[in-house]
């Protein structure tokens, strides 16, 4: 199985621990979602993010509704964890996430190795460039909404 690797950073002026405690809470992932994903998070919360935790998803891609079930197989507060796809529209997807704290704040990494059905025809025609798609959204969207957070849980 060919596996693919998209990888995406920005810095927030914002303490690692308050970075974190906005990953830690589920919800925030439909915050950072692109909106013409139609993500939603069908587990009930509240959800309580720890490894073996297991999240149902649903989002709607190229007018098709997919669902998705992720499990937390790594939580390393405040420095990352992993989230891996157990069921989904991948033949494979591990995603990293992680932390650091610097001079100008909190890192935020997104690492993420995945595989597609099909050849790397599928994903250099129609994965990849939807993928940096989402994530360069995500990454924007983080830096706005913790750019503009206070000290309450950084979403305001």
């Amino acid at each position: 199985m060919k596996t693919f690797q998209i990888h995406r950073a920005a810095t927030v002026p914002q303490p690692l621990r308050e970075v974190f405690s906005f990953f830690a809470e589920a919800g925030n992932l439909e915050a950072i979602t692109p909106p013409w994903l139609h993500f939603r998070i069908l587990t009930p919360r509240p959800l309580v993010m720890r490894s073996g935790l297991k999240i149902d998803y649903q989002l709607r891609l190229h007018g098709l509704r997919l669902h998705w079930q992720s499990e937390i197989s790594v939580w390393d507060p405040p420095y990352g964890f992993v989230d891996e796809q157990i069921k989904g529209p991948y033949r494979r997807w591990v995603h990293h996430h992680r932390f650091s704290e610097g001079p100008d704040g909190t890192t935020v990494e997104d690492h993420v190795e995945y595989a597609v059905w099909g050849s790397g025809l599928v994903d250099r025609l129609i994965v990849a460039p939807r993928l940096k798609q989402i994530f360069d959204y995500r990454q924007q969207k983080l830096a706005r909404l913790l750019n503009e957070s206070t000290d309450d849980g950084l979403t305001s």
